[in-house]
């Protein structure tokens, strides 16, 4: 199984990749997110540790669970060689109703095949309120009109 576009990345395949990850994210389908990543990937997710696809696949089942209505948008910030380095930020909604806002940053680094070996994240989580979200598109990957994180000042 490969995952094109391939490293070592330019710019414009960096940012391929990273729409790539954000559109499969805002499925929210564990099993599918989970086949972008090496069998043996690993992971730092704020404080969790993870290894494998199926360590992946249980952490987002429970991550969906818990973040309902999630909204997410990624942003290139660096690329070279095979890594590649994002800024995201995501909206989601509390099982009590509340409204997060969570700011991020990840560090990717990927095996020739395209699929990702390592993931690590850095994330805050800001309460927002409801009339303060700005993802408001349906269910799934963002429209291509809709604005990115730059354009929203973010």
């Amino acid at each position: 199984m490969s995952r094109p576009p391939f490293p070592p990345f330019t710019r414009e395949t960096a940012m391929q990749k990273v729409r790539a990850a954000e559109d499969a994210w805002n499925t929210r389908d564990p099993q599918k997110v989970a086949l972008a990543y090496t069998v043996d990937s690993v992971w730092r997710n704020r404080d969790e540790f993870l290894n494998g696809r199926e360590e992946i696949a249980d952490f987002l089942t429970r991550k969906w669970a818990k973040e309902t209505e999630y909204r997410l948008i990624k942003e290139i910030w660096a690329q070279d060689g095979n890594r590649i380095a994002v800024r995201f930020v995501y909206e989601w909604q509390t099982a009590d109703g509340d409204w997060i806002r969570s700011h991020g940053n990840e560090n990717w680094e990927f095996a020739e095949d395209g699929l990702m070996a390592v993931r690590r994240a850095s994330i805050n989580d800001q309460p927002i309120r409801e009339e303060d979200r700005l993802f408001r598109w349906p269910n799934g990957p963002r429209p291509a009109d809709h604005p990115g994180l730059s354009e929203l000042g973010l």
